[in-house]
């Protein structure tokens, strides 16, 4: 019979605890580790004084800013190349050297775009003009011109282009475009208030202009006196050069239309050659003439001692009588004159805004 070797319980134990110590080894390198943490730069900073702490700070600071300074005034920030865009009546010229000017100290880098925009704004062809960087030598200028819409007949005989704010461009060249008529009667003060008005002005012309090319008349007109934009006078161009016309301060088109019809027939008369103004008061047309130098005054009927005729006419269109009648008027005229004198004294009508030449 053979023997049965059975293993005592001793030796499971032993190995389960060999088995047990070989899969938990222990850490390596704690002492090591510990010393490496104790001595840290963080934990070194700790033991530094406060007020150690705020100097260093400081001086960091400090060179930060030194390098700022030298890095931005560099040889390769300096400008070398201006680009502008958007520019035709303006001198490109003109807006290159100012920019270059501007940033001769400062380099690329640290030039105040937003001053060099105000700056290039205030020329007088300019409307805005934004610069850009385009590192590390080049600035980029695009430019918005004003545009000239009327021109101007100052009170010195010159002729200036004005834009839709009524801000000056300069003077009419010879071989700029003609306009079909001018305006007359600028505020040529300088301040915010003339420019508002001036600007009013020009929105006026710009209407009375739209409706006179629809109607085919502007080139009837020379000038548009806009002293008042409530009174708008013209003065006609042509043979008819010393007549005004009164057109109050709305339907522009419709008003000159009927008075120019009406002035277009009464011309065929005799006393056509005397006529020094023309107005439009309750839907009537009223034609005045010349005496002795002197404007004479238009009422809405005709008047024995008076030198203007009543023509009614409504707002788009005028009705005169013939001129066969329009005679034997003027007879009856003067056989009353003979029989009644005229009143002497000065006139009720008040003087016009603007001096006949």
């Amino acid at each position: 019979m053979r023997e049965q070797a059975i293993p005592s319980r001793g030796s499971r134990r032993n190995s389960a605890a060999t088995r047990e110590f070989v899969q938990r080894p222990a850490r390596r390198g704690g002492r090591e580790a510990s010393r490496s943490r104790s001595f840290s730069p963080r934990a070194l900073f700790g033991y530094v004084p406060s007020a150690l702490k705020v100097v260093l700070a400081i001086l960091a600071l400090m060179a930060a800013f030194v390098g700022y300074r030298v890095a931005a005034s560099a040889a390769m920030f300096q400008v070398r190349s201006i680009d502008v865009t958007g520019t035709s009546r303006t001198s490109a010229e003109e807006i290159e050297g100012l920019t270059r000017r501007a940033v001769a100290r400062t380099g690329v880098w640290r030039a105040d775009l937003s001053a060099i925009s105000a700056e290039l704004g205030r020329l007088p062809g300019v409307r805005s003009a934004i610069v850009t960087r385009v590192l590390p030598d080049r600035l980029r200028v695009r430019v918005t011109e004003r545009i000239p819409v009327a021109v101007v007949h100052t009170s010195n005989g010159h002729f200036v282009w004005v834009d839709d704010e009524g801000v000056s461009l300069g003077e009419m060249k010879p071989a700029d475009r003609m306009l079909s008529f001018f305006i007359r009667g600028w505020n040529e003060e300088g301040t915010e208030d003339a420019r508002k008005e001036n600007a009013e002005r020009v929105q006026k012309y710009l209407e009375a202009t739209r409706e006179w090319e629809a109607a085919g008349l502007a080139e009837r007109v020379s000038e548009i006196n806009l002293i008042d934009v409530r009174d708008v006078r013209a003065q006609l161009a042509g043979s008819d050069s010393q007549i005004e016309v009164r057109l109050g301060g709305k339907d522009l088109g419709a008003r000159l239309k009927a008075e120019l019809q009406a002035l277009d027939e009464y011309k065929q008369t005799p006393r056509g050659s005397s006529i020094t103004y023309v107005d439009f008061q309750g839907g009537r047309v009223i034609i005045g003439s010349s005496s002795g130098g002197k404007i004479s005054t238009g009422t809405e009927t005709p008047d024995a001692g008076s030198n203007s005729v009543a023509v009614s006419a409504s707002k788009t269109d005028a009705q005169t009588t013939d001129p066969a009648s329009k005679k034997t008027a003027a007879k009856d005229s003067a056989n009353a004159n003979r029989q009644k004198p005229a009143r002497r004294g000065p006139s009720r009508e008040p003087k016009p805004a603007m001096h006949l030449p």
